[in-house]
């Protein structure tokens, strides 16, 4: 089976990758959602789940955007510069990986208060649940095209659609 340039990311210089791209932002991911619930469960927003909420949303926030940039300078543009994917569920893969800046560097920049300064707390509440949904469907998408076999959704050489035959 071919992979896409997610899993080939992935695969290559095991385990490391594996661990720097996947299982540091998903344990993280996991840690916010998790605090998350429990946040708007009890509607403590100063307690303990609250502080580890913050703190790991900064921390995954800043970790994401050096993955975000990494990846961008070494694969993305030059993958897009070379014509190099390998079909357009190659592209959606890695596309909607890095689409996980958006909801992790917007949960950071909220913690930090640099965005959304005048909301209330309730109103910052319910934005950052929201970065929490975003972040879960971006990753979700990537993850499911990231693992399918990029051939199927490409034209073979003789012009017949792959998923036709």
């Amino acid at each position: 089976m071919n992979m896409t340039h997610y899993m080939g990311i992935l695969a290559d210089n095991q385990p490391w990758n594996l661990i720097i791209f996947m299982a540091i932002p998903v344990i993280c991911a996991e840690t916010i959602a998790i605090t998350e619930l429990g946040i708007l469960f009890t509607r403590n927003l100063n307690g303990g789940l609250r502080k580890v909420n913050k703190i790991v949303s900064i921390i995954a926030g800043f970790y994401f955007t050096g993955i975000f940039v990494y990846l961008m300078k070494t694969a993305y543009i030059p993958l897009t510069v070379n014509g190099e994917w390998k079909g357009w569920i190659d592209v959606i893969g890695v596309t909607f990986y890095l689409l996980g800046i958006v909801p992790l560097l917007g949960m950071a920049l909220l913690d930090l208060g640099l965005i959304y300064k005048n909301k209330t707390a309730e109103e910052k509440l319910k934005i950052h649940a929201f970065f929490v949904g975003m972040f879960l469907v971006v990753a979700h998408v990537a993850m499911i095209f990231g693992m399918v076999d990029p051939s199927i959704g490409t034209v073979s050489h003789d012009g017949h659609d792959m998923m036709n035959m």
